[in-house]
């Protein structure tokens, strides 16, 4: 882990400083501070969710949305990362590993069988921490 990183779950007062990475991350839709304050606050009341933040010297750096559900062709757990933003200037410091990590403890913790997400971005990153592919992702847009 890189020094002078602290990481722990997510809290009320992270919001605003979430906010900014979040819109940062996002590609497909227009983060929206309305929207996002109702999904910010939903995930901390979900126990089936880690929100996990990558804080340096008050500020947060990074952060991991994860969710966990049963599915049958696992015979229990998954944990599905839908999230994982570090701000630009701290990656390749291990700070998303380290986020990785934590959220695998906390997974493993609440016994998944496995962690998966799905990315065009950043495989090699995933490839690097013992990921591998496993299928093509598909979806279809509401908005």
């Amino acid at each position: 882990m890189a020094a002078g990183i602290v990481y722990r779950e997510a809290f009320k007062e992270d919001q605003g400083k979430l906010y900014p990475l979040a819109k940062s991350l996002a590609t497909s839709f227009e983060v929206n501070s309305g929207d996002f304050s109702c999904v910010f606050n939903a995930l901390l009341k979900d126990a089936n969710t880690d929100l996990l933040v990558a804080e340096k010297e008050q500020e947060i750096i990074g952060y991991v949305f994860v969710l966990h559900h049963p599915a049958f062709y696992a015979n229990g757990i998954i944990s599905w990362v839908e999230e994982l933003f570090v701000l630009e200037e701290y990656r390749g410091h291990g700070i998303g590993k380290s986020l990785m990590e934590e959220a695998e403890k906390k997974s493993k913790a609440r016994g998944a069988k496995l962690m998966a997400l799905a990315t065009r971005r950043a495989d090699k990153f995933y490839k690097a921490i013992g990921y591998s592919e496993s299928a093509t992702y598909f979806k279809k847009n509401f908005v």
